[in-house]
């Protein structure tokens, strides 16, 4: 009997804690999961939202990602909490440091997953995560980056310029009433980049709450383009459930990079 696929449903994985060391000497936390019964088609790497704000590995989208993915898709995913960020998986060691020092969190990251034999490497960076993406993430081991509300606040037109020279797939996701980046302006500053393809997703806002299934749907299209999407709605087998508390975000302004705007 098939039951709904819902934001706590958790679909079978092998799942494991990992840690990751950094070549400045931190060592962060984070989780795989992979396929029960398959090798992996693609893997995404979760480069996580501003920390300051709310952002760790546990982000909703990202953590239905790992929730799901593997089952549904045959796809790996590797979440981890870049420097002084805590979630239920505990803190990484280290200090934020503005996407200066991350470069060697996102290094460590990419290098674990092609140690771990992990094919089709893909970074899923959101928020601050997309600026750490473009910045640190042109890899030789990256097959391509997805990108989900980019504000480019830390990036830079050169940064976009070096993956336009690279001819990576980059693919951006709007909101259409993001606070920071909305379609329009997305187009213009995206100009360094004319490959990278633009999808504005309607009535989505930067933290995608409602949204997390067609970010997924559209995740899947472009790193497991064999797997029909939409993905399934519906489970027929186990299914775990999982704590919404534990996981809950935890502030209302969770996973924005600059504050947000007061009402008028």
């Amino acid at each position: 009997m098939s039951s709904s696929i819902r934001a706590n449903s958790i679909l079978p994985a092998h799942r494991e804690d990992i840690e990751l060391q950094t070549a400045d000497g931190l060592t962060l936390v984070g989780e795989l999961s992979k396929p029960l019964d398959r090798e992996p088609l693609a893997t995404l790497v979760c480069l996580h939202p501003l920390p300051t704000h709310g952002g760790m590995m546990d982000s909703h989208v990202f953590r239905k990602a790992a929730w799901r993915l593997p089952a549904l898709a045959g796809v790996a995913v590797l979440r981890f909490n870049t420097r002084g960020t805590s979630s239920v998986r505990g803190t990484s060691q280290g200090t934020f440091s503005a996407g200066v020092d991350e470069r060697f969190d996102v290094a460590a990251a990419i290098e674990f997953a092609e140690f771990a034999d992990l094919p089709n490497i893909w970074l899923l960076g959101w928020s601050f995560g997309t600026d750490l993406t473009l910045m640190h993430g042109l890899d030789p081991a990256v097959a391509g980056a997805i990108l989900l509300s980019p504000p480019l606040r830390f990036s830079q037109p050169a940064d976009l310029a070096a993956w336009a020279a690279e001819g990576k797939p980059l693919t951006a996701l709007i909101p259409e009433f993001d606070d920071y980046l909305r379609p329009a302006e997305a187009t213009e500053r995206f100009a360094a980049a004319p490959h990278a393809e633009i999808v504005p997703v309607a009535g989505a806002k930067h933290l995608w709450v409602g949204d997390a299934e067609k970010v997924l749907d559209e995740v899947v299209s472009r790193v497991a383009p064999s797997v029909p999407v939409p993905l399934p709605r519906t489970w027929d087998g186990p299914m775990e459930t999982g704590d919404m508390n534990a996981y809950a975000d935890r502030t209302v302004a969770a996973f924005s990079d600059v504050p947000v705007p007061k009402a008028d």
